[in-house]
């Protein structure tokens, strides 16, 4: 005991070292064209969102980002954890969600204002900020509980609510990290089943379901507690089957957009498949991520040398500073859907919007890093993701008993 904060008792004998390893920056990678994906994905009728994951397979980058966020967390608060204790986990993540709740709130407002200033009634509409206009009062009350969120902000409520509740989250996976995992999923299950979500305002639809998309968030920390992946994963058997759910994905989601395909589609199957419900993580969606990130074990290493270009470069920048970098995505696929209502609409314009806001987010987080003003931990915070050098990898075992 130490200051009233019990220290854990690290059984060293059963610890790896990671010596020399450093931050993994795949996290912070994914993190970063995630948020790309996410903002060119939020541009209405944008010619730049071929480049995103959603027109070529069942998942878009939402999946991703949920998991990489569970993996921050583990890392942020299980160092934490280390250092402090439980006390000083209780403490950050109170910390942590807080913040991430000021940013929603900032984030709602300055929506209301750029629509506002706008003075388009469409956009009012689309981004669903019309009521909050109308009825502002009522509805920053509302906000201000996580009932109501503008198109496009609904990650940020989901946060507070994980961040409350991840040291609770934490205690159960360092201790019983398969049992934890089955209840997700079983909550998972839950919740397709009998349809159970959290309320919402004014019409109770939540675009990601809190209850549904725990389940990612939960992956992604027992991965990272676990630290080791699965047998099963590296199997040629996994490979091959992963491979032939993503192309079967691949055909299936093109075929709605490339005529040719979709003569070769049967109208039964794909009345079968869609609509992908994506508010509750479709299990289609689901196994569609996890295909992908069987080939990600296989194909992209700790020490992928793409990790180094110019490109991923600004990924990563933007992936350490997430928070400022998602609403800032926010606000220019605001900004870009009223420029091409007003100015022009065609494919030009699109490219350049969207190619403009990308560097407008690389600029923006290679400015934060360079006047260091960065968030601290968790699932936007790009500190997390640093494993110091000597320090244990956190396992069940080394929980204090």
């Amino acid at each position: 005991m130490h200051n009233g904060i019990a220290t854990p008792k690290l059984l060293v004998g059963e610890l790896p070292e990671l010596k020399g390893q450093g931050r993994d920056l795949r996290i912070d990678a994914c993190r970063g064209i995630a948020l790309w994906c996410i903002f060119l994905d939020h541009v209405p009728d944008n010619i730049g969102s071929w480049l995103t994951l959603r027109n070529y397979g069942f998942s878009d980058a939402a999946e991703i980002f949920m998991f990489v966020s569970g993996v921050t967390c583990a890392l942020a608060y299980g160092n934490a954890w280390r250092r402090e204790g439980w006390i000083g986990v209780i403490k950050r993540t109170l910390r942590r969600s807080w913040e991430i709740y000021v940013a929603f709130l900032l984030l709602t407002l300055a929506c209301a204002i750029l629509v506002h200033l706008a003075g388009g009634s469409r956009l009012a509409d689309v981004s669903n900020t019309r009521i909050l206009l109308d009825h502002p009062g009522a509805t920053l009350a509302q906000a201000a509980i996580l009932q109501y969120r503008p198109v496009n902000t609904d990650v940020l409520p989901i946060f507070v609510l994980l961040h409350l509740l991840f040291a609770p989250l934490l205690w159960l996976l360092l201790r019983v990290p398969k049992l934890t995992l089955g209840a997700s999923l079983a909550l998972y299950a839950l919740v397709h089943v009998f349809g159970w979500t959290v309320p919402a305002w004014p019409n109770s639809h939540w675009a990601f379901n809190p209850l549904a998309w725990q389940l990612l968030v939960v992956l992604g920390a027992w991965w990272m507690i676990e630290k080791r992946i699965p047998p099963w994963v590296m199997s040629r058997t996994a490979l091959v089957l992963a491979v032939l759910y993503l192309l079967f994905s691949l055909v299936i989601a093109l075929s709605s957009r490339i005529m040719p395909l979709d003569a070769l589609i049967p109208q039964v199957l794909e009345k079968l498949l869609y609509p992908l419900d994506k508010s509750n993580l479709d299990p289609l969606r689901l196994l569609h991520f996890l295909a992908m990130a069987v080939l990600a074990a296989w194909f992209v290493p700790r020490n992928w040398p793409w990790l180094m270009t110019p490109v991923m470069r600004g990924a990563i920048r933007c992936g350490q500073n997430s928070l400022p970098i998602y609403c800032l995505g926010v606000l220019l696929a605001f900004a870009s859907y009223r420029v091409l209502l007003d100015i022009s609409g065609g494919p030009a314009m699109q490219i350049a919007l969207s190619a403009g806001g990308i560097l407008a987010m690389i600029a923006t987080a290679t400015l934060l890093n360079l006047i260091s003003i960065k968030p601290r931990q968790g699932a936007f915070g790009p500190n997390s993701a640093r494993l110091s050098e000597n320090q244990p990898t956190m396992t069940p075992q080394s929980v204090a008993r």
